[in-house]
C-alpha cells in the first residue's frame, strides 16, 4: 500500500480503527476474531493501527482495546505504527505538575497495555478547557524527548487550537469527524494542517457505516454499547432523506467496479495529500474492502464533479464541527 505522512511518522495511506473489537458497535466478536482481523489487515499492507485508552470501558473495563491491539501486533510491533489517547476525567488537577502526573500515569498504563515502550503517536482525546492545551502541549514535549512518544495529536478540534498546540510542540496529526456528510473541516481545519505539516486523521470516515449503502432504516442499534443510536444521521427518517448521497456515490462505484465505501475513502484521499482516514469496522471482510479503497483512483475532473454534486445536497442529522469540551458521545452526537 501507498504510504503518507503525519507530521514525520510515515504511515499506510489507510489506516485501522480498532474501537469497534471492544466497544460502540454493538456486540464485540471473540478476541481470537478480533486478532486474526488486525493481523490480516496487516498482511494486506496497513501499517497504522489506532486505540484509544477509552475504548472497551462501557461494558468490559478500560484499556480492554489496547491491550488486544498489543496482544494482535506483537509480532510485528517494529514494522507499524500505533496510534492510542487518553482522556482528561473529573479528576481535579490544580497544577501542571499534577496535570504531567495525570498524563504519565496514562502514558505508562498504555504502554503496558500494547506491550510496548513507547507509542508512536499519542492523542488527547478530547479538550478539557480547563486544562490549557499549551500545557499539554508542553508535557508531550517532555515524553518526546524521553522517547516515551514519537509525536502526539489532538482530536476533534479547530484550527485556532491546533495553532496553539504547535506554537509549543509540532502536532504530528488531528483525528476530527470528516466525510462526505461531514465537511466542516474543509473551511479551515484541513487547509491549516495541510499547509502546517499537520496530518489529517479522518474518524468515521464512512460516517459511522452510512456510506458503505449497508445500513438501513430498519438496523438495528438498539445494543446498550451501540453508539450509532446517538448519530443523528442514523435516525430512519435522515438515513432516508440522505439517500441521494448514497445514490451519487453509487454511480461512481460502478464506474470504478468499487464498494460505496470505497469511493467515499478515495474521495478524501484524492482531495488532499495529507489525510489518512482510519475506517472502523469489527468485520474481517469489510476491513478488507476498506483497504482496497488504496487501489480506487479518483481523476481531478471526477473529484470537481462529485464535490459540485456533494454541495448541492441537502445533509440531513449534520453535526458540525465542535470540539467535545468533555461532553459524552450522546451530547456531542445530538448537537
Amino acid at each position: 500500500m501507498k504510504t503518507r505522512k503525519l507530521g514525520e511518522i510515515t504511515v499506510s495511506e489507510i489506516g485501522m480503527g480498532c474501537m469497534g473489537f471492544s466497544h460502540g458497535y454493538g456486540q464485540i466478536p471473540s478476541e481470537e476474531y478480533s486478532i486474526e482481523a488486525i493481523r490480516r489487515a496487516h498482511d494486506a499492507g496497513c501499517t497504522f493501527f489506532d486505540t484509544a485508552e477509552s475504548y472497551g470501558k462501557v461494558l468490559y473495563t478500560p484499556g480492554h482495546n489496547e491491550r488486544l491491539v498489543g496482544k494482535a501486533v506483537e509480532p510485528f510491533r517494529d514494522r507499524i505504527v500505533l496510534a492510542t489517547k487518553f482522556h482528561f476525567n473529573d479528576e481535579e488537577l490544580t497544577s501542571p505538575a499534577e496535570v504531567e502526573a495525570f498524563m504519565r500515569r496514562h502514558l505508562q498504563q498504555s504502554l503496558k497495555n500494547l506491550r510496548t515502550d513507547y507509542v508512536d503517536l499519542y492523542y488527547l482525546h478530547r479538550v478539557k478547557r480547563e486544562i490549557p492545551v499549551k500545557l499539554v502541549a508542553e508535557i508531550m514535549g517532555k515524553f518526546i524527548k524521553e522517547g516515551l512518544i514519537r509525536g502526539w495529536g489532538l482530536s476533534q478540534v479547530n484550527a485556532q487550537t491546533i495553532a496553539e498546540a504547535r506554537s509549543v510542540t509540532p502536532v504530528s496529526a488531528v483525528q476530527n469527524i470528516y466525510n462526505m456528510l461531514e465537511r466542516d473541516s474543509e473551511e479551515a481545519v484541513l487547509p491549516f494542517t495541510q499547509s502546517h505539516n499537520v496530518g489529517f486523521v479522518p474518524f468515521s470516515p464512512i460516517a459511522s457505516g452510512f456510506l458503505s449503502g449497508k445500513v438501513t432504516p430498519e438496523t438495528d442499534f438498539s445494543h446498550a454499547d451501540d453508539v450509532r443510536k446517538f448519530v443523528p444521521q442514523l435516525t430512519p427518517e435522515n438515513i432516508e432523506a440522505n439517500r441521494p448521497v448514497l445514490d451519487l456515490i453509487s454511480r461512481y462505484a460502478e464506474e470504478k467496479h468499487a464498494t460505496n465505501a470505497q469511493i467515499a475513502l478515495a474521495w478524501m484521499l484524492g482531495k488532499y495529500p495529507h489525510v489518512v482516514p482510519i475506517p472502523g469496522s469489527k468485520n474481517q471482510e469489510r476491513i478488507l474492502e476498506n483497504l482496497g479503497a488504496s487501489d480506487v483512483e479518483l481523476t481531478y475532473d471526477e473529484l470537481v464533479t462529485l464535490d459540485d454534486a456533494l454541495d448541492k445536497i441537502q445533509v440531513h442529522g449534520h453535526r458540525g464541527q465542535v470540539e467535545y469540551d468533555g461532553m459524552s458521545m450522546s451530547e456531542w452526537g445530538r448537537r
